[in-house]
């Protein structure tokens, strides 16, 4: 899948409410959700069953669950590139537990995401945002 389909496929998430453990376009999604949702449109099945999980992510007990599920079934890739999946690290010593896809780099880099209180939204990837990347991951191809 082109990156470009992949940013449009996310813009089109713009607007979904926030709903922990959603992945449904229109009527809610988290990070993960996000991210699995895109997954359907462009791959079709998701290619593992997503067991429970709790907002904090393991980080009581400092397992990295979401980069080692990101490692399983996406392809990790070296630098920024639109339509790329963003992992962030939301705290210094915390585990990595948030997703994005990257929509523009350049002048103006963004990305698309969910988050508690708000509806998906493109935001900047301000130097804030881009400081909390730990990773960064391609969808694998579609597959014939």
């Amino acid at each position: 899948m082109r990156r470009a389909e992949i940013v449009a496929l996310a813009r089109g998430w713009i607007g979904t409410p926030y709903v922990h453990q959603g992945s449904t376009r229109g009527a809610g999604a988290d990070c993960l959700g996000l991210v699995r949702g895109i997954w359907r449109e462009a791959l079709g099945a998701e290619p593992a069953t997503v067991p429970a999980y709790t907002e904090d992510w393991s980080e009581a007990g400092r397992d990295e669950r979401l980069w080692s599920a990101a490692r399983t079934h996406l392809i990790p890739r070296e630098g920024l590139a639109p339509g790329a999946v963003l992992l962030f690290r939301m705290r210094a010593g915390g585990v990595a537990k948030h997703l994005g896809i990257l929509a523009e780099t350049g002048p103006r880099p963004s990305f698309i995401h969910a988050y508690s209180g708000h509806r998906v939204t493109e935001s900047p990837l301000s130097a804030p945002w881009a400081r909390r990347i730990v990773a960064c991951f391609d969808f694998p191809a579609r597959s014939c």
